[in-house]
């Protein structure tokens, strides 16, 4: 072997590689991205703009597969992106949201999810284990359309906000119970391994894709009109 292969062998080895997200990841930033552009869709009958211009934090979960028979329970994974300190998004760290009821219940739903969070303090509970939405902090059904912006000034206090759109148009929902946290695999799938949610938060990733950039660049696009 010679020696100008195993020098060639080692630089690939060595140097840093494109990120390698699996084809799963690839199709849940996109799915999230077009949750995204449906919202925007018809300003009228969505969130409110101001809602995502203020916010801290912004978790969009495609595709949320809900199942029934008196037992029931909630299953889907996506993304949730923070305001940095300069203004602008942070690329997405992939999330999970689980929950569980019960009563007198039964069928199959998939609906996307899209959380706002007001603040900091849930963003930073989710980062160090599960958090559950309603016991960890207050969550509301979020208003919908510019003719909810008096509601959202006025009489809206809840750190997180909470829409579904189950069959074409958002509307508000309650999510108490439900838990939210990291995806790790996702998150090394796309970043690399042991690359942590606040490196993420904060820029300090190597690694990264066009879909996770596009979401980013999405949000940007969204929240700066």
């Amino acid at each position: 072997m010679s020696r100008s292969f195993i020098i060639m062998l080692l630089s690939l080895v060595l140097l840093p590689q494109p990120a390698m997200a699996g084809p799963e990841e690839d199709a849940k930033v996109a799915q999230a991205v077009t949750v995204l552009d449906r919202l925007m869709l018809i300003p009228e009958q969505s969130i409110p703009e101001s809602m995502l211009r203020d916010a801290y934090a912004v978790a969009v979960v495609p595709n949320v597969f809900k199942a029934a028979l008196v037992f029931g329970g909630r299953r889907g994974t996506g993304l949730i992106s923070v305001r940095r300190p300069d203004g602008t998004w942070s690329h997405p760290s992939f999330i999970a949201l689980t929950g569980g009821s019960f009563g007198f219940q039964a069928g199959l739903q998939s609906s996307d999810v899209i959380l706002v969070f007001r603040t900091a303090r849930g963003v930073d509970n989710i980062i160090r284990g599960k958090f559950t939405l309603g016991a960890d902090a207050a969550v509301a059904a979020g208003p919908v359309g510019r003719n909810a912006q008096a509601a959202t000034d006025e009489q809206l206090k809840a750190e997180i906000y909470s829409w579904s759109r189950a069959r074409g148009l958002f509307a508000g929902v309650a999510l108490d119970g439900a838990v939210l946290n990291i995806d790790h695999d996702a998150n090394a799938a796309v970043y690399g391994p042991e690359i942590t949610p606040r490196a993420v938060f904060e820029g300090r990733v190597e690694r990264q894709t066009d879909a996770v950039v596009d979401f980013r660049d999405r949000l940007e696009e969204y929240t700066s009109r």
